[in-house]
């Protein structure tokens, strides 16, 4: 049976990938925080513009806010930017290859916190489905970091696997609070409810990623401005990746959306090996097949 929350994750997993590559372009004319705030200064307008949207041509009353509803944005927000922080910490440690892998246990803690945080249940088929899928995640970054099973196995007591897990953690706490502000608000409308909900979100962590920049790296406040015309386009392309998200988001458990959206991983090898011509590994091929398997297990289970 169609379900709308499936393509809708395809197509925010499709606009994640064009954003994350625009922003890497980013990289060689702005700061690491500077280079993360476009896709908060940019697309916050656009997610504004989105709601007036609704409202004024496609009739949706704007959602009454609440306390609960305030709560879970703030909460999302600030633990999305606390992700993007760990991510970039991780970096700096000569073996962060582990602390990265571990951070991909995302999917299992989305379902793990949005049981605790929301009582969202799982089926037996969807929790098998984002085991499998996560094995493919893990294979195809094993592949990618010439890590071995072994290694993973044994940094399990070094300090960036804490650091890798608990980047997951905030991660998927993010993908679980932002779900819980969207049915904070109550009613029927799933498009306005996760459209008020991303509108919201990206303007508190706007302003919160702004105050930590204008303590801490005020010249990037301008290069955000004088760079306008690249960082639009970050801005543009992680707008229409959120309306996806938060839209699924709303729709379905988070757990299964996270997991459909590794998708974006096999895009991503797929593109390699069409456009730049590099070969895939025997691991990387065991990945996607992991990655696929769990997919369809995930949309023929229900």
């Amino acid at each position: 049976m169609f379900e709308l929350w499936i393509p809708l994750t395809i197509a925010a997993a499709f606009f994640q990938n064009l954003r994350s590559a625009l922003q890497k372009h980013l990289k060689s004319r702005l700061s690491t925080g500077g280079a993360t705030y476009v896709r908060f200064f940019y697309a916050w307008p656009f997610a504004v513009l989105y709601v007036w949207g609704l409202h004024e041509f496609g009739g949706f009353a704007i959602p009454a806010v609440n306390a609960t509803f305030l709560m879970y944005c703030l909460s999302g927000g600030l633990a999305q930017i606390i992700f993007t922080f760990l991510l970039i910490w991780l970096f700096s440690f000569r073996n962060f290859a582990a602390g990265t892998i571990y951070s991909k246990t995302e999917t299992v803690q989305v379902a793990l916190l949005g049981f605790l945080i929301l009582g969202d249940p799982l089926s037996l088929g969807g929790g098998i489905a984002i085991l499998v899928s996560l094995i493919g995640v893990l294979a195809l970054s094993m592949a990618e970091t010439k890590i071995t099973a072994r290694n993973l196995i044994a940094s399990l007591s070094e300090k960036v696997t804490l650091i890798g897990l608990t980047c997951g953690a905030f991660l998927g706490a993010s993908v679980v609070l932002f779900r819980g502000g969207a049915l904070a608000l109550g009613g029927d409308g799933f498009i306005m409810q996760a459209a008020f909900t991303l509108a919201v979100s990206v303007v508190l962590q706007t302003v919160m990623m702004g105050g930590y920049l204008a303590v801490r790296e005020r010249d990037q406040l301008k290069a955000v401005i004088v760079h306008w015309r690249p960082s639009l386009s970050v801005g543009v392309a992680g707008v229409l990746a959120s309306i996806g998200w938060f839209s699924a988001f709303t729709l379905q458990n988070a757990a299964y959306v996270r997991a459909l959206g590794q998708i974006e991983l096999v895009f991503t090898i797929i593109a390699s090996a069409v456009f730049f011509r590099e070969k895939i590994k025997s691991l990387e091929f065991a990945g996607i097949a992991f990655i696929i398997t769990g997919i369809l297990i995930l949309v023929l289970a229900g």
